[in-house]
């Protein structure tokens, strides 16, 4: 039965090549990519083995493989979602025993570029002991334990979570408080550390050795769920065999603790699947609908301005805008420099005008409305845009504001107000030719925003990276003329990157929605099959 699960992955992973080209290049680049960066790693540990000190060996294998815990079990609820590809759900007819439903899902959990990558390395950390037979052995042991840490941690967090989320408005705010600890996590822990100083050496006379201090940190990530796998070649190595017995305790009891609290999630799902909400809401009349003219192009900026108001998948994907100045704030008090404060504006810009790129993508099939109605390709194109013409300005020039107040760099407010506006409608214009044409698999409406399609991820990296790089090219001018700004002074300057932004970022803006608009009207029953196509 877990072969079969195997195979049942492999046959959705192929079939995800034929769906799509872009999907196909996607994955071809992010394998290439995972090869390399296995390939380095795996360099990196094996000469290890031949570093004086092998206790560098045991630092870096034990703190590496706790933040690939870390990242397996959390990346996966915060950035891509859960892989539905095998949703136990559709199994529950099949009358699959429990136990080897569990370990088919596991072993089909690795069956992934991240899954295979993390595979490989963890096995190319035995060649860090390539030279003590024995401690090599130990080696393989932890590497298998600390992957069957990664995958039935991970997916124990999300079975547990995904019901316990299906309520809105939980998990609105779960989501959104997580995710301002999660990325504030790093910022403020460098502004922590600020002033503190280490040495390679031990006796260098400044500051803390790298070596002890890491050794320290890296003993008391050796008892925890996260690294015990990893410690155990070290522990090896050090002959500290009481040691050794207690940590393989500790990882062979987070992975049984793991495995229990998924086999009764799993259970629990099965007999009693997340259905959502299930009440509707009380109808308070048109809303927008009822405040706009009549006509199909502020019909459509209605029902945007209604998805942003409340669809907790737009809301979700901006959630990140307002962190952004803190995360900055905290960068620049570490750094002493303000310069990446100064480009929050800009960023921000940006970001906004991006966030429609795959509008179609989100209306799911409720994209035949638009078929059967006839809309056309201007109206869907200005309708889509026109809430984030109308809000984004005011974010933009409210975070260009905050940052030169905090920097105390009021010069600078002009250029970057001309470039934030730039970058705001080049990126909408950006947006409004590219979801015409790029059009890729996002969460349901309804669904959990925890769920992740098949080949969102890859399609998503695609799409957006080519959107960066188009975006990138058409604000070259903006930027050259804000640079100069920002150079040379003078207010003259500042003027002119301001009107250069705004202008030319209009006429880019107003090119793209034609072109868009004839994207949209010659693929339109090609966009709908595509909705209509998305798992």
């Amino acid at each position: 039965m877990v072969a079969r699960f195997l195979t049942l992955k492999l046959t959705l992973m192929a079939n995800t090549f034929r769906r799509s080209v872009w999907q196909t290049i996607g994955m071809i680049v992010a394998a290439l990519y995972a090869l390399g960066v296995v390939v380095v790693l795996v360099i990196l540990v094996g000469a290890l083995a031949f570093v004086e000190d092998p206790s560098w060996a045991a630092v870096a294998i034990t703190l590496g493989g706790a933040l690939t815990v870390v990242g397996w079990w959390l990346i996966p609820i915060f950035a891509f979602g859960v892989d539905a590809t095998l949703d136990p759900h559709r199994f529950t007819t099949f009358a699959i025993p429990r136990r080897t439903l569990v370990a088919g899902l596991a072993v089909a959990g690795l069956v992934s570029v991240p899954g295979i990558a993390t595979v490989l390395v963890a096995l190319g950390t035995s060649f860090a002991w390539v030279l003590e037979p024995g401690v090599l052995l130990v080696a393989l042991v932890g590497a298998v334990l600390g992957v069957a840490t990664c995958v039935i941690g991970s997916r124990a967090i999300t079975t547990v979570l995904v019901p316990v989320l299906e309520s809105r408005r939980y998990r609105e705010v779960v989501t959104i408080v997580a995710l301002v600890l999660f990325v504030l996590i790093g910022p403020v822990v460098g502004w922590l550390t600020n002033g503190v100083e280490v040495s390679v050496g031990d006796d260098s006379g400044a500051g803390t050795p790298v070596l002890p201090l890491f050794e320290q940190v890296s003993a008391v990530v050796g008892w925890t769920p996260f690294g015990a796998a990893w410690s155990l070649a070290g522990t090896a190595h050090d002959g500290d065999w009481v040691g050794l017995i207690g940590r393989l305790a500790v990882a062979l009891g987070t992975i049984g603790l793991a495995w229990l609290v998924w086999d009764r999630a799993l259970a629990r799902a099965l007999v009693r699947p997340p259905v959502g909400d299930g009440g509707g809401g009380r109808a308070k009349g048109l809303g927008a609908f009822g405040r706009v003219p009549f006509s199909p192009t502020w019909a459509v900026a209605a029902r945007a301005a209604t998805y942003w108001l409340r669809d907790p998948r737009y809301s979700g994907s901006i959630a990140v805008v307002p962190l952004l100045p803190v995360i900055m704030y905290f960068t620049a008090q570490s750094t002493g420099s303000f310069a990446m404060l100064l480009a929050t504006g800009p960023f921000v810009a940006w970001l906004l005008g991006f966030s429609i790129s795959n509008d179609i993508g989100y209306d799911n099939t409720a994209f035949a409305l638009h078929v059967a109605a006839g809309v056309d390709g201007r109206a869907d194109r200005w309708g889509r845009a026109i809430p984030l013409l109308v809000v984004g300005p005011l974010v933009s020039a409210a975070t260009v504001v905050v940052s030169v107040w905090v920097s105390d760099s009021w010069h600078l407010t002009l250029p970057l107000l001309g470039l934030a506006l730039g970058s705001l409608l080049v990126s909408v214009a950006v947006s409004c030719a590219v979801s015409a044409r790029l059009v890729y698999p996002v969460v349901k409406p309804g669904e959990s925003p925890l769920k992740s399609p098949q080949g969102a991820a890859i399609a998503t990296l695609v799409s957006q990276g080519i959107g960066f790089a188009v975006t990138l090219g058409l604000s070259l001018p903006v930027f050259a003329v804000g640079i100069a700004a920002i150079v040379l002074g003078g207010p003259l300057w500042g003027i002119a990157t301001l009107v250069v932004g705004v202008l030319y970022g209009t006429l880019i803006l107003v090119l793209a929605v034609r072109f868009g608009a004839r994207v949209y009207n010659r693929r339109l029953p090609e966009l709908l099959q595509q909705m209509q196509s998305f798992p």
